[in-house]
């Protein structure tokens, strides 16, 4: 497609991890032409009443790299999550790779770091990742080239990453029955949200896209690979030719009904340090703050 550096004729390998604590899926993107492989959008298991991590989604990852002898190259943030912490850190620190997201994450930074009062030692300049990218940019999985798109609404840093025949949405659209992310975050914007959307719609309608959440909407059982198409003909909130004005109506009553996420609170803290933990206090122990009326 012109304007789109990629070649979107390559059928990437695509292996699903689905966490049913947090309606998440990871995904293992291998280069059919060699053992490189990217993980996109990570998961931490926390309990959350008991403030403690485990790395069981994770570990499955790593074993997965191990049994099939794959090479991580990179671990990919589609976007800052806000309902489930990145493992990124602890699969990079067992199987490499190089942590990426985009360079809006700055903006991120420097909005939850004062909700959450990180002070001035708190770095706000996407130094916590490996890779910044911008709108246009592209990185090399082995043979394969990726192309990024800035797709925002949900949140300033979100990014769609195409690779191949597959474009990662991260949580920008749903399934067709499940519609779009919400857009009342700080940083939020519907409008963004629905323009965003619209670049996606804009690609190829071949083009398989694979979605960070599904929650089974009227118990149908869990998905997560629709096409451009489906989502142009069919999606709830913007399949047909929803026009603008309709979407941001939709989208802000329906986000004035929504609660916020379990694991808001520790995921921003978390997430926006690119997985990692705050500083440990004098006595080796880390915290997390709850800030009161904050969110």
């Amino acid at each position: 497609m012109t304007g789109y550096p990629v070649n979107m004729n390559v059928t990437p390998d695509v292996k699903s991890f689905f966490d049913p604590a947090t309606n998440t899926i990871s995904y293992v993107v291998k280069d059919p032409g060699s053992q490189s492989c990217a993980v996109i959008d990570t998961v931490m298991d926390m309990d959350y009443a008991a403030g403690r991590i485990t790395h069981e989604h994770a570990d499955e990852i790593i074993a997965y790299f191990r049994d099939n002898k794959l090479d991580l190259e990179w671990l990919i943030e589609t976007h800052v999550h806000a309902d489930h912490l990145s493992a990124a850190p602890y699969i990079q620190e067992k199987i490499g790779g190089k942590i990426g997201i985009s360079k809006n994450i700055t903006v991120i930074q420097d909005t939850f770091g004062k909700v959450f009062n990180e002070g001035t030692e708190f770095r706000r300049d996407g130094s916590q990742f490996d890779k910044l990218l911008d709108d246009g940019d592209k990185y090399m999985i082995g043979t394969m080239a990726v192309f990024v798109i800035h797709t925002p609404g949900h949140t300033p840093a979100c990014m769609t990453h195409v690779i191949g025949n597959a474009a990662f949405v991260g949580d920008t659209l749903f399934m067709p029955d499940g519609g779009s992310a919400r857009a009342d975050f700080p940083g939020g914007d519907a409008g963004e949200l629905y323009d965003s959307i619209q670049k996606i719609l804009s690609l190829p309608d071949h083009l398989r896209l694979f979605i960070c959440h599904d929650y089974g909407p009227n118990g149908r059982d869990i998905r997560w690979e629709t096409s451009v198409a489906e989502e142009r003909a069919n999606n709830i909130h913007v399949g047909g030719g929803t026009s603008r004005e309709d979407f941001i109506a939709m989208r802000t009553a329906r986000d004035n009904t929504l609660e916020m996420p379990t694991l808001i609170i520790p995921s921003l803290q978390v997430n926006m340090r690119g997985g990692k933990m705050p500083p440990e206090d004098e006595d080796g122990n880390t915290f997390l703050k709850v800030p009161v009326n904050g969110l």
